[in-house]
């Protein structure tokens, strides 16, 4: 058996990762894996950068700017492929939202661009009165989170590097955060959305799905030179993990996965929380709990596919927000953190299904699509943004520029 030891952080998109080591599909590839959690991003990215693990639970941007070479890791990482589709959410206490309310801005509860101008006129008060700017909590700069938020205010005209604060905060403490008074509302991935919400502080004013319907979260994530050196592994772990994740989509296997991720090693909290996440029971008003279909995917429809696409996606967001300089070279290595070659090989002469392509156009389908494949059998979700823009991958720089807020090329 090879050890393998794989960092994680505590929220429900470790599945793939706990089921493959649970129901014994890394057994089967000879992997010996050990998971250790950890309680912030900065320290699981650091770790890997150190060889402290060997493989890590990772937010797919910090891979993608590890190749570009901003921020702090300094060897490159590679995301040898998808752990998680979605799983995110906006919330903000129940008295930012009450000021959103009284703006009468917005009335259904998935009317977003309603909720972002309401934002838009609390801030426009609060700065009337001289009162403190609103504060947001992401998980790391370089986060879907980040981006999301961000998103979401900058189509509502608001700069978030002008109007409002933005600070990092771990997932597990956003809600002390909150709760503290410290922050205003914060973007975090399932369970934790569900904690504010059953200590009655938070309401969620955006899911993942609203935002981008079927979009990019976390990674499965080497060094580059591990899977240079150690590629073997590397391809045996994406299959273990990749099965874990089938399994972990099935509906009849959530009781049983929610009682896995309960344990004390893993999310230590309730099973009916994490069950609650992993159905998408999230509500969003104050009713009953809605379903939210694909609140969080781990396979299936491609999902676990390291899409090149999807880091040219963030690209896009650094670029966009100021955090890189656009070239070239800066973008070939965007898109070199994901790795669809392994991703293929480790399935090769296999009856898995891949796509014909290691790129898509995000955002343009409005209902499932064929899409080509080795097997024929590969249909992609719908996948649109709120806003109904379209990312083309050959077309990073147009993209990031096109919008009215943000800091790209200009």
């Amino acid at each position: 058996m090879t050890p393998v030891r794989i960092g994680f952080i505590p929220l429900i998109d470790c599945a793939g990762l706990v089921a493959a080591v649970g129901l014994g599909f890394a057994d089967a590839e000879g992997l010996d894996v050990a998971l250790t959690r950890e309680t912030s991003w900065a320290t699981l990215r650091d770790k890997l950068a150190v060889g402290a693990i060997d493989a890590a639970h990772l937010l797919a941007p910090i891979a993608v700017a590890s190749k570009v070479g901003i921020g702090n890791p300094k060897p490159p990482f590679s995301a040898l492929m998808s752990l998680s589709m979605n799983g995110n959410a906006i919330s903000v206490s129940r008295a930012l939202y009450g000021e959103m309310a009284e703006s009468r801005e917005f009335a259904a509860p998935d009317d977003l661009a309603g909720k972002g101008r309401a934002i838009a006129k609390v801030i426009a008060a609060r700065k009337a009165a001289g009162a403190p700017r609103l504060t947001f909590a992401v998980v790391h700069p370089f986060s879907p989170h980040n981006y999301e938020l961000r998103y979401v205010l900058g189509a509502a005209g608001i700069d978030p590097d002008e109007d409002v604060d933005l600070v990092v905060v771990p997932p597990p403490f956003v809600v002390d955060h909150l709760r503290g008074g410290l922050i205003d509302g914060f973007c975090v991935g399932a369970p934790w959305t569900s904690i504010g919400l059953q200590e009655g502080l938070t309401r969620v004013i955006a899911v993942k799905p609203q935002i981008w319907r079927f979009g990019p979260e976390k990674v499965l994530a080497v060094r580059e030179d591990f899977a240079a050196d150690r590629e073997d592994v590397a391809l045996r772990l994406i299959r273990a993990v990749k099965a874990g994740g089938a399994w972990a989509d099935d509906p009849a296997n959530r009781q049983r996965l929610a009682a896995m991720m309960a344990e004390p090693a893993l999310l230590d909290m309730a099973a009916d929380t994490i069950a609650g996440s992993l159905a998408g029971r999230v509500p969003l008003d104050d009713g009953p709990a809605e379903t939210i279909a694909d609140y969080v995917v781990f396979d299936r429809d491609g999902a676990s596919f390291p899409w090149r696409s999807h880091a040219l996606w963030f690209y896009s967001q650094m670029l966009r927000w100021g955090q890189v300089k656009h070239s070239a070279e800066a973008m070939r290595a965007a898109a070199g953190a994901y790795r669809p070659d392994l991703f293929r090989r480790a399935f090769a002469g296999t009856d898995v299904t891949l796509p014909g392509a290691n790129a898509k156009v995000e955002g343009a389908l409005a209902a499932p699509q064929p899409a080509g494949s080795t097997t024929g059998r590969l249909v992609l979700p719908r996948d649109g943004f709120f806003d109904g823009r379209i990312f083309d991958p050959d077309d990073v720089a147009g993209y990031a520029s096109a919008f009215e807020v943000g800091k790209a090329l200009r």
